[in-house]
């Protein structure tokens, strides 16, 4: 059979025409009636045989060499240059930052999908415009889209999305798209999604820990205002439902400053890791005792913390990777909140 007969492009059909092409190609080499090295036919070629447009062809053509599964030799034509992962699930995993937390999550999900997929990670540092393009790039070229959607407006302030973005992401047909980390978009119809539920998270761990908590005479939140990478507002509003509701005295400031000025009965909540360092080691600087006379919380837990024991409120990030992978390989789709918990060590 001629590489012509095996793709049949339907005019009726709501699926994209290159997408079609894309998907014959695919389903052909994975069923192993295209073979490693096998030419196949020119743009020119396969837009003449079905009346389609050059471009048309060119973009399903520029997918499967962004797949790696034709490569092109100048003068010579298309040939199909890989077989062996086709059968697998392929998945392209978008984050907003490279950190600890977030490579958790990537290490839990690719550590569960194990033999039955193939990921690529990609990071756009919050940015929308590095987003955009990521997506432009690899729309339509993978089984699954896994996204974190945080990003930052042009004054430093998170938004979880913003109108080209929520364009970009609604592209991809629902049951490719896998939402995790924070669900703030809205779809018409079910998408998988594992999320954090800032507010209430923090709301419900800080009064799990309340016995604690309530020996100290005031919480400091240190939220950076203007990170490079910001943080959702929602993490302030349950701080303060939680400090109102309980009648403790609260006050927020965007970083431990150097010489910040220490009160016995503080408890300090911090977020980034930079600010715990600094706090810590002024709090032993003014010879005060860690747990006792001050208070520290950190927010998002890492081995670092556990080992000097450093109470935490954190969302349990193995759990996330773990959890989507799952639903992917199970072919199930649900909207799961994240276990989130207050866990209590020395410093409190």
């Amino acid at each position: 059979m001629g590489v012509f007969e095996q793709i049949a492009i339907d005019p009726k059909s709501r699926k994209p025409k290159y997408q079609q092409i894309v998907d014959n190609i695919l389903y052909n080499v994975s069923r192993g009636h295209l073979k490693m090295g096998q030419k196949i036919p020119s743009i020119n070629g396969l837009s003449e045989e079905f009346y389609l447009s050059r471009d048309t062809v060119e973009k399903a053509y520029n997918i499967l060499k962004k797949r790696k599964v034709i490569s092109s030799i100048q003068g010579k034509g298309y040939y199909i240059s890989r077989t062996e992962l086709l059968a697998k699930i392929n998945v392209l995993f978008l984050i907003n930052k490279l950190s600890s937390y977030k490579l958790k999550i990537y290490n839990a999900f690719i550590n569960q999908m194990g033999g039955d997929g193939h990921t690529d990670l990609h990071i756009y540092h919050c940015d929308e415009s590095l987003f955009l393009n990521l997506m432009e790039q690899n729309i339509g070229a993978y089984d699954y889209y896994v996204i974190m959607p945080h990003f930052k407006t042009d004054d430093l302030k998170h938004t979880s999305y913003t109108p080209e973005v929520l364009k970009s992401i609604k592209r991809i047909p629902v049951e490719k798209l896998v939402i995790m980390d924070n669900n703030k978009l809205s779809f018409e119809r079910n998408v998988i999604e594992i999320y954090q539920d800032f507010e209430n998270d923090i709301y419900e761990a800080l009064k799990s820990g309340i016995e604690k908590i309530a020996r100290y005479g005031k919480i400091i939140l240190i939220y950076p205002e203007k990170a490079v990478y910001p943080y959702p507002k929602r993490i302030l509003h349950g701080f303060r439902k939680f400090c109102i509701e309980n009648h403790i005295e609260f006050d927020i400031i965007d970083e431990i400053y150097d010489e910040i000025i220490l009160k016995k009965g503080d408890l300090f909540i911090t977020i980034e890791e930079s600010d715990l360092v600094k706090l810590v080691k002024w709090i032993r600087d003014q010879d005060m005792t860690l747990g006792k006379e001050i208070g520290v919380i950190s927010y998002n837990d890492t081995p670092l913390k556990e080992l000097l024991g450093i109470t935490v409120i954190t969302t349990d990030f193995d759990a996330m990777g773990r959890q989507g992978a799952e639903l992917i390989i199970n072919q199930e789709k649900a909207k799961i909140k994240n276990p989130f918990y207050f866990i209590d060590r020395n410093s409190v």
